[in-house]
């Protein structure tokens, strides 16, 4: 990673750098529109001024809900210039998780993207009366709009200062209790790691730099497309914005922008090479692909390898540990026939990694428990939830709720995971918030979810239901039910009316009967 001599490790003190260093050099395009690295500088300190002015203190909440462009980005780096932290929403939640991501965070100001100003026109009487929002794309009759309420803000650097250890970001990620949770990431999320790999190990990783273009498709509002776009902006290189992913979309601006470098979960790979012109797109500018959220099965990577013909990197982390801890290198992708192939690879310099009891006791290596992870990156802790943070945060380790083991080698592998979170596309659904939404249905006795493999996405949920004598139920009639109370991605995509739940001696569902019909042929209980 190719980071300037003299820059403090945070992000508001990296663009002024670079601005100096690049100054008309391009730093994002965006709808066909550029911001060069000398204007994303003055951009970021209007948006900095703009909060100031508008009162925001040190340690204030700033949401973010839009879709993916140049601002997103402003408005990240200027919230850290301003001491700021930045909330990224969702788009594809419901109204009623918005409004409690939004409440959880005490967001004071509010940046909204027009696609979304319906849901929040429904949401904004519960607001808090001082969340102020700002909106952009168009012109609305009452809120401030973004492009004139930037251009009254003075573009001068700030005179404060900045510390590694600020929190800059607010992530949010559901528990088994389908309770949003805020994610506390500092400036040491983005820096720390890349730099001891750098500077004490002479591991340059993926080796991005300002040579490079990448291809951002991955959503702003996950931790692996943000930390991708980030990675990308302090070391010079170019972004090129995917306002959402478009497979045919996707593939035309790695030809026209000549990408050398791209980050996606398996889902998205799926469908480029699925695209009736990939293999007519000049794909020969590819210099790595990254891809994590989820696995991939191994047909899947070998054509994926086959087709782009350039070196792959899998990471393996969560939100907590500030995106990747583990990473499969290149040289592990050679045979795809290895063992190793099936790991999701080995801890990065400066990560320490081990397997655990429910004690908290290691387990002997090749034995399965729960993984745990130490990283510089890791979070500072959940917003306002100690008990959560104790359980999750013990000594510096995070206990990822994967099931895995540790080979000789120091490969970890996957095996399954300690709580019931589904991944579908790369997207965490959590079984118990879905069931606290559909339980509420009137035909409903008991239900209980679980994830079932998809060729397509990795997982889907699927709903085990009993239901209440007299009453009859459609999928459809599900979907419709709860479409707009959760998001569309966590509805089951297939249902089965059964006489009663599998239950243990002390009455606890027992999901893994649920599964294992529909594991049985996989060699993991993760797809």
């Amino acid at each position: 990673m190719n980071y300037h001599g003299g820059v403090k490790k945070t992000l508001a003190d990296t663009t002024a750098l670079l601005s100096g260093f690049y100054k008309d050099k391009v730093a994002i395009v965006a709808q066909d529109k550029s911001l060069t690295y000398l204007e994303f500088d003055k951009c970021t300190n209007q948006i900095a001024n703009g909060l100031l002015k508008e009162g925001v203190k040190p340690g204030a909440r700033v949401a973010f809900l839009g879709k993916d462009s140049n601002i997103n980005y402003e408005v990240l780096f200027g919230c850290s210039k301003a001491k700021a932290v930045l909330v990224p929403i969702n788009w594809r939640l419901s109204p009623q998780e918005i409004l409690a991501i939004i409440k959880d965070a005490e967001a004071e100001i509010l940046f909204v993207d027009q696609a979304f100003y319906t849901i929040i026109s429904q949401i904004k009487e519960r607001l808090v009366p001082f969340v102020k929002i700002i909106e952009y794309n168009n012109s609305h009759s009452v809120w401030s709009d973004y492009a004139q309420w930037k251009l009254m803000q003075e573009k001068t650097s700030l005179d404060l200062s900045y510390n590694t250890k600020d929190v800059v970001l607010q992530m949010y990620t559901s528990g088994t209790t389908g309770k949003p949770k805020g994610v506390q990431l500092s400036n040491d999320s983005f820096f720390s790691l890349l730099e001891t790999m750098r500077s004490k190990h002479d591991d340059l990783w993926m080796n991005i730099n300002s040579n490079d273009i990448l291809l951002h498709c991955v959503p702003f509002f996950h931790i692996g497309g943000l930390w991708w776009g980030v990675q990308g902006l302090i070391t010079g290189a170019i972004l090129i914005m995917q306002e959402t992913f478009i497979a045919w979309q996707a593939l035309e601006y790695i030809e026209k922008h000549k990408i050398t470098k791209v980050a996606m979960v398996p889902a998205m790979l799926q469908f480029i090479l699925s695209e009736p012109n990939c293999d007519t797109t000049d794909l020969s500018s590819l210099k790595g692909v990254l891809y994590g959220g989820s696995p991939i099965n191994p047909p899947l990577m070998r054509k994926a390898m086959k087709v782009l013909n350039c070196d792959f990197y899998q990471i393996y982390g969560m939100t907590e540990t500030g995106n990747m801890a583990v990473c499969l290198r290149p040289e592990d992708h050679i045979d795809t026939s290895k063992g190793c192939i099936k790991a999701a690879g080995k801890p990065l310099p400066g990560v320490a990694l081990k397997v655990i009891t429910p004690d908290f006791i290691d387990v002997p290596l090749g034995t399965i428990g729960e993984i745990c992870i130490k990283s510089p990156s890791n979070m500072i802790g959940y917003w306002k939830r100690e008990d959560a943070t104790k359980d999750t945060l013990i000594d510096g380790w995070i206990r990822t709720g994967d099931a895995g083991y540790l080979d000789t080698d120091g490969y970890v592998y996957i095996c399954d995971r300690i709580k019931d979170m589904i991944i579908c596309s790369g997207e965490n659904i959590y079984p118990a918030e879905v069931e606290a939404v559909l339980s509420e249905h009137k035909a409903i006795k008991e239900i209980a979810i679980v994830g079932i493999p998809d060729e397509r996405w990795g997982e889907i949920a699927k709903a085990f239901i009993v239901l209440n004598i007299g009453y009859s139920l459609k999928k459809r009639e599900l979907i419709n039910y709860a479409r707009g109370k959760i998001a569309d991605y966590k509805i089951p995509q297939s249902i089965e009316i059964v006489e009663s739940l599998p239950r243990n001696s002390n009455g606890k569902i027992m999901k893994r009967v649920l599964r294992e019909p529909y594991w049985k042929e996989k060699e993991r209980l993760v797809n």
